[in-house]
């Protein structure tokens, strides 16, 4: 199965709530609160997510956080890599020299056009897709494998 981890699901639903409210600054505590989390959780996503440069930090009295951009720039690919780390379904999808059976694997190419079109698929949602009502998102989206530059169904 393929699963992000908790922080990334926290990240996007804190997101998702700044990006309802472009320009407001929140606190730490008033997302843990507003969403029911432990305040340690959503202060380490925020620091991950602003080491990202997805959120910028207002330091001070009535500081806070808030997005570094229109929620429109931010990818669903961004978020996920900044959580969870590069987006890869197996290790060499991404990092050459890291299986011991790499140089005899008859897949791996496969999974370089698999990875690419779950990467493509990240990058056609952003942060604004994800504030608007789930009735307004396309339902199903085909990529074909040729605009990955892979595969072909033959």
């Amino acid at each position: 199965m393929l699963r992000i981890g908790k922080l990334t699901d926290y990240g996007v639903l804190l997101l998702t709530d700044m990006a309802a409210a472009p320009g407001e600054l929140r606190s730490a505590t008033e997302l843990a609160e507003k969403h029911h989390l432990g305040g340690a959780t959503v202060a380490k996503v925020l620091k991950l997510l602003s080491k990202a440069q997805l959120l910028e930090t207002v330091r001070g009295s009535g500081g806070g956080y808030r997005l570094c951009c229109e929620a429109s720039a931010i990818r669903m690919s961004d978020i996920i890599a900044a959580l969870e780390g590069p987006i890869a379904l197996t290790e060499c999808s991404v990092h050459d020299g890291n299986c011991s059976i790499e140089s005899d694997c008859g897949v791996r190419t496969h999974w370089q056009v698999i990875n690419n079109a779950v990467h493509t698929a990240l990058n056609n949602v952003t942060l604004a897709d994800l504030v608007k009502p789930a009735s307004a998102m396309p339902q199903e989206q085909h990529i074909p494998l040729t605009a990955v530059g892979g595969l072909s169904r033959a």
